[in-house]
């Protein structure tokens, strides 16, 4: 019966010990670990893109004629240079990588649009003008920039570039002869893009265009005596072409995505 009463007596005051125990564990402050905080990584460049733009555009031309009526001319003529201007505006579509991780690489096809006139008097002929239309340019090119700032690209780009032109020759106000041709040449540039938003960006970029020299044959419109019947060949005329634009433009870029990054 003693050691009975002392093994309950023993049950009791360890019951009793060890709810004080919890007790006060209860009461001690906790340690706990911050979740970590997500947040979005720096844009990312990856990926493609479409968008328009906008500017002004400027020619020069240096017209020298060799030929009239399929006779070559010894010495050629010099028929004078001219340059002009005009808005324009086009659209771009294309494709960036970033990569090393400042660096971005693309590829982009781009047209604008807008006739640029020009003209000036030949002084061998008195009373002859002779007019120059570039109608539009379309070029592709491949870029490359640096990351300035995470959504600042400052880039320099060149390619291929074409034209389509016309080529008269006016006694004004009437066209005695004209001829259209497409040229083939090259183009470089730069500019900047700056990433407001996760998918959109605006960008403005000066672009160098030169168009070489190329031959083109005029023919008669039949309106002005001395040049032969409608649809004659009148002339044969070597010309230089060189093109400038300044423009801005905005782009809607489908990128491929920025991951999100634990910030504690």
């Amino acid at each position: 019966m003693i050691r009975s009463s002392a093994l309950v007596s023993l049950v009791a005051a360890t019951a009793t010990l060890l709810g004080t125990c919890a007790s006060f564990a209860a009461d001690l402050p906790r340690a706990y670990t911050k979740a970590p905080l997500l947040e979005p990584a720096p844009p990312s460049w990856s990926g493609c893109f479409i968008g328009g733009n906008i500017g002004a555009a400027w020619d020069s031309t240096h017209d020298v004629g060799t030929a009239f009526a399929g006779v070559p001319l010894a010495p050629p003529i010099d028929y004078g240079t001219s340059s002009g201007t005009n808005f324009i505006g086009g659209g771009q579509i294309g494709c960036d990588y970033q990569f090393a991780p400042n660096w971005v690489v693309g590829i982009q096809g781009k047209a604008d649009f807008g006739t640029i006139h020009s003209m000036n008097p030949v002084l061998a002929f008195p009373g002859i003008t002779a007019a120059y239309q570039l109608k539009n340019t379309e070029d592709v090119t491949a870029r490359l920039g640096y990351l300035i700032a995470p959504a600042v690209l400052a880039y320099v780009k060149g390619g291929a570039a074409w034209a389509s032109t016309n080529v008269s020759a006016l006694a004004l106000p009437v066209s005695a002869e004209s001829g259209n041709s497409t040229r083939t040449g090259y183009t470089v540039g730069g500019g900047l893009e700056w990433k407001f938003a996760p998918n959109w960006s605006v960008f403005g970029e000066y672009n160098f265009f030169d168009f070489g020299t190329k031959s083109s044959n005029l023919y008669s419109t039949g309106l002005v005596p001395g040049f032969g019947a409608p649809g004659a060949l009148a002339d044969s005329v070597s010309v230089k072409l060189r093109s400038y634009q300044a423009i801005v433009g905005v782009n809607y870029r489908f990128d491929w995505g920025s991951p999100l990054v634990a910030r504690y």
